[in-house]
């Protein structure tokens, strides 16, 4: 076996060395080498293993073999000494008007907006899902489904959320048109117009959005790239100014891609319990993390404290789909109230359709192919960023969802570059549009979740170029 195990992984380096494996693909299975090169499949273990000592590929559990990015990584660090700058409201969003509208513009390249490719998505079974509604209950469908939702979709997602530690029975949720909406309607019920809101930074700016339309002021946490916001800023700005409510993204929030530690969960709990403020948290790329298990919530590890979770399909089935969720604890009643005065009712089919694919289990299976290629693209745009874009240059590590954090060398302008690569056909999110008080000039994020074709190669090409 000595000398077998090791003509395979050499034949494999080569190939991944010649780009015929690149950074972020999946290797075949073990059972499947063995048998196509005719060795044992000890053989073909032996191999991995020697290629994973020597650092060429990765192991994901439950997942396989990946091939690692093969360009030295340079991360981004955590600011040194920050702190919370005094609450401000939120303006300048302008810019994000611009690249929503481009999100739907044939011919751009789109690594702006957070949309999955529809290639990543069960496009066939939601199809079969949505034509199977509208043959067995079209006049249901057709209906309102007034507030919370559909009774069948609740108890799904009341299911899944037990499953994986939070306790909460399908009359605890509200159906939503989207995780915007959801946060949007929690901000709403704890709230009122020149309250200060506590939020990480860099946040998403759809949350950043909703605070300037409903008049509210952010006061912006500093987040480390590898575990969430610093609690001790928190606590500080905490005790200075009157917070009424704090929205975080504990799991891959976007555009960091962390995921914090429960021991770090649980100290935000009890520090934001002794100040009785409400925690939002937004698991809309909870559950896409790399690696299993699914990591826990707030909401999960602390079932009575006031935290309002927030979460929808819209990244892991489909964005057109538009069904979120909200499970508000003791403001489930004005949560409700909300929702029926904002839009009356979610669209009755989605969640019919989205019903059916969780009772029959094709959500969980389509899960477990996609994280796989999330992290693959993740990876392989990582290792082609920090292979043509220029010296300086440093990026976040995610270890869930599909974005990538970008740290340009300093100096650079980053609303100037979205503006250039745009006449250019490439759509990017400049980093100022993730602050309320315009950090991260030389900032941008990139979506990952697109096929890997030459024409997304030439769209970073150009990034670099004009960089």
């Amino acid at each position: 076996m000595g000398s077998r195990y090791r003509q395979l992984a050499d034949e494999i380096a080569q190939h991944i060395e010649r780009g015929v494996y690149a950074a972020g693909d999946r290797l075949p299975s073990v059972r499947a080498l063995a048998r196509s090169r005719g060795v044992s499949v000890v053989t073909v273990v032996t191999a991995y293993q020697t290629l994973l000592d020597e650092g060429r590929i990765e192991a994901r559990p439950r997942s396989g073999f990946y091939v690692r990015a093969q360009r030295p990584i340079q991360p981004i660090e955590a600011e040194s000494g920050a702190s919370a700058a005094p609450p401000r409201p939120v303006t300048g969003q302008a810019m994000a008007m611009t690249l929503i509208k481009a999100a739907n513009t044939s011919g751009i390249v789109q690594l702006g907006a957070a949309v999955p490719d529809p290639s990543f998505l069960p496009t066939q079974a939601i199809g079969r899902a949505m034509a199977q509604v509208m043959r067995t209950r079209r006049a249901q469908a057709a209906g309102y489904m007034m507030p919370p939702g559909a009774p069948e979709l609740r108890r799904q997602i009341a299911r899944r959320m037990s499953e994986n530690g939070a306790s909460v029975a399908a009359d605890d949720i509200v159906v939503t048109t989207g995780c915007q909406e959801a946060l949007s309607l929690a901000l709403r019920a704890v709230t009122r117009p020149g309250d200060v809101v506590a939020v990480e930074s860099p946040a998403f700016y759809g949350l950043l959005h909703v605070l300037e339309s409903l008049g509210l002021e952010a006061l912006e946490i500093p987040a480390r790239p590898r575990d969430g916001p610093a609690l001790d800023a928190l606590a500080f700005a905490l005790e200075r100014w009157p917070v009424r409510a704090c929205v975080l993204a504990p799991n891959y929030g976007n555009p960091l891609g962390y995921c914090m530690p429960d021991e770090i969960k649980r100290a935000l709990i009890r520090l934001l319990g002794r100040h009785r403020v409400p925690l939002i948290e937004d698991d809309v790329y909870g559950d896409l993390g790399f690696g299993v298990p699914r990591p826990s919530t707030c909401k999960g590890l602390a079932p009575r404290a006031d935290i309002l979770y927030c979460s929808s399909f819209s990244k892991t089935l489909s964005p057109g789909l538009r069904v979120g969720w909200i499970a508000a604890g003791r403001h489930h009643a004005r949560v409700e109230y909300l929702k029926y005065v904002t839009s009356i009712a979610s669209p009755t089919a989605p969640q019919l359709a989205v019903a059916d694919l969780l009772a029959g289990g094709r959500y969980e299976r389509h899960l477990r192919e996609i994280r796989g290629k999330y992290a693959s693209a993740v990876a392989r745009m990582s290792d082609r960023v920090m292979e043509v874009f220029p010296e300086g240059t440093r990026i976040s590590q995610p270890q869930g969802g599909f974005v990538l954090w970008v740290e340009l060398p300093e100096g650079t302008d980053s609303v100037a570059l979205a503006r250039r690569a745009l006449r250019q056909g490439v759509s990017v999110a400049p980093g100022p549009l993730f602050s309320a008080s315009g950090k991260y000039g030389n900032f941008i994020r990139l979506s990952c979740a697109r096929v890997w074709d030459a024409q997304l190669d030439r769209a970073l090409l150009t990034l670099a170029k004009l960089l």
